[in-house]
């Protein structure tokens, strides 16, 4: 089987912020990764790991008190940080879509769904009002809205949820996109509904050939959803791998310690196992490994940057003692 085509590629991407002091908050710093044609993503971590800060770079959308400083994100043999805004315009919707994470703040409430989709689809497409409605209703019929053509001359607050959801996705992939980011795409929808989006994205990456970058701290969904997995700490990789490698072979304490905390059926349980501690304060992040100071493995060496360590083939973990994860037992961590 031939080995499918790069279409991603992020080397040592850079993403400050500056709050009110002039102070620099090192949202992203030094992450690299690549993605193929057709495979999903997936980053995985706590609130506040940089998981949607990089996805928000990939298409140049960071806020006006931030900026990326360094780095590369090449697309297609094109890097994106060396285009224009213009040019970004392009690229965006167009071949790179991405489903935000509250479908009630992403739609705007004084448009219909309609024309918001047809917008997208007239911009790129360059195609008439009525052909642009067609290919709209089309694709809330394959998202799995019933009544297409009638929920085009709706208004966001007259669906619910899961149709505002499956909405956005309408739009994303109304021009056929080459990647799909989605960002939290079933966060605040109930099971049965989360269930039906990742099936739809799912059937519809396989039809598209799509990519996907999967943006969740849900690790069920990853379970089920992705071929490789990211592990993202304050802003950096801290692990990767594909998901075998992640879910049966975890090395950073860290990511050990997020899969313990996922309640099992197999195991009595009282408590919850936990992670200690928070993650650090952006503007003074420790120096070395940032979580040595929530790891029960740290020693003075986790004051020097890990490097990469190669555990097998594509599965990566930035640690100094990943060697030694068969001691990290439940009582390494805190059930309190």
């Amino acid at each position: 089987m031939n080995k499918p085509s790069l279409l991603l590629d992020v080397k040592d991407l850079r993403v400050f912020f500056y709050n009110d002091n002039k102070e620099e908050l090192h949202a992203v710093d030094g992450v690299t990764f690549q993605v193929y044609c057709g495979e999903t993503v997936a980053l995985v971590g706590e609130s506040g790991c940089g998981k949607s800060v990089t996805s928000l770079a990939l298409l140049r959308l960071i806020d006006s008190n931030g900026r990326i400083t360094g780095g590369e994100i090449t697309f297609a043999g094109i890097n994106l940080l060396h285009l224009s805004k213009k040019q970004m315009q392009g690229i965006r919707g167009k071949d790179i879509s991405m489903i935000f994470q509250e479908p009630s703040t992403a739609l705007n409430p004084v448009f219909t769904i309609g024309d918001q989709i047809m917008e997208t689809i007239i911009l790129h497409q360059h195609v008439n009002q009525k052909e642009a409605r067609d290919i709209a209703e089309g694709m809330l019929k394959i998202a799995g809205i019933p009544d297409p053509g009638k929920r085009l001359l709706e208004y966001p607050h007259e669906l619910s949820g899961g149709m505002k959801q499956r909405a956005m996705i309408a739009m994303a992939l109304s021009c056929r996109p080459k990647l799909l980011i989605a960002d939290e795409p079933t966060t605040s929808l109930d099971v049965t509904i989360q269930a039906q989006i990742l099936e739809l994205i799912r059937d519809l990456q396989q039809k598209l050939n799509m990519a996907v970058i999967l943006i969740t701290h849900d690790l069920g969904i990853v379970a089920d959803m992705a071929n490789r997995i990211i592990v993202m700490y304050a802003g950096k990789i801290v692990e990767e791998g594909n998901r075998q490698d992640i879910f049966k072979d975890p090395s950073h304490p860290y990511t050990i310690g997020l899969l313990r905390s996922i309640p099992r059926l197999d195991i009595h349980q009282e408590k919850l196992s936990s992670i200690p501690g928070m993650v650090p304060d952006p503007v003074h992040f420790p120096s070395g490994c940032r979580f040595r100071n929530r790891c029960p493995l740290a020693d003075p060496l986790c004051q020097q940057e890990p490097s990469s360590a190669l555990i097998s083939d594509h599965h990566f973990v930035y640690c100094h003692h990943w060697k030694r994860k068969a001691e990290l037992q439940a009582e390494s961590f805190t059930n309190e």
